[in-house]
């Protein structure tokens, strides 16, 4: 049985596997390996989310992470970006673990933070053009297509496209 919570420091190897493998697997007929490994050692490292599980504020609400039996099979966290507008910052799910609701259970203790804890009316979220398993993800919970921008983490001659998408909540 699947249970969703605020995640612990006893949680942070199973967090860091999750969307280490999900980043991997979701991404790699989109980006080169080189990309996806230098956002995973700059982001996804257990130094770096023992700190984001460690605290949290308006701004990082902090990681919930969905387990099942003990291991960390998704994990999800946000933060708000405006007096009323929130972000949907990291939502991965363990690959072999896709479609089983775990990521809307993610979605939904992500949002009910958003809106109960900080007031938040709107949420976005950036989904990485080409990601055909976010794109329709976040299209049936309500979102929207707004607008592109440059990827998170271009470096020169890097063009990839992140889609901007929101809904009111």
């Amino acid at each position: 049985m699947i249970h969703i919570l605020k995640a612990e420091p006893e949680h942070v190897e199973g967090i860091v596997k999750v969307i280490s493998d999900a980043n991997r697997a979701t991404y790699k007929d989109i980006y080169s390996e080189e990309y996806i490994e230098r956002v995973i050692k700059q982001y996804y490292t257990p130094e770096r989310i023992l700190e984001e599980v460690s605290g949290s504020s308006r701004n990082w609400g902090g990681y919930f992470v969905a387990v099942d039996n003990g291991t960390v099979v998704g994990a999800g966290g946000g933060g708000m970006t405006g007096d009323t507008t929130g972000e949907i910052y990291v939502l991965y799910m363990d690959p072999t673990r896709r479609g089983e609701g775990i990521g809307t259970q993610l979605l939904e203790a992500i949002t009910r933070q958003q809106k109960e804890e900080f007031q938040a009316e709107e949420q976005w979220v950036s989904v990485q053009q080409g990601n055909t398993k976010g794109i329709p993800f976040y299209e049936a919970k309500g979102f929207t297509f707004k607008h592109e921008e440059p990827g998170h983490g271009n470096e020169e001659a890097e063009n990839y496209i992140s889609l901007r998408f929101s809904r009111k909540i």
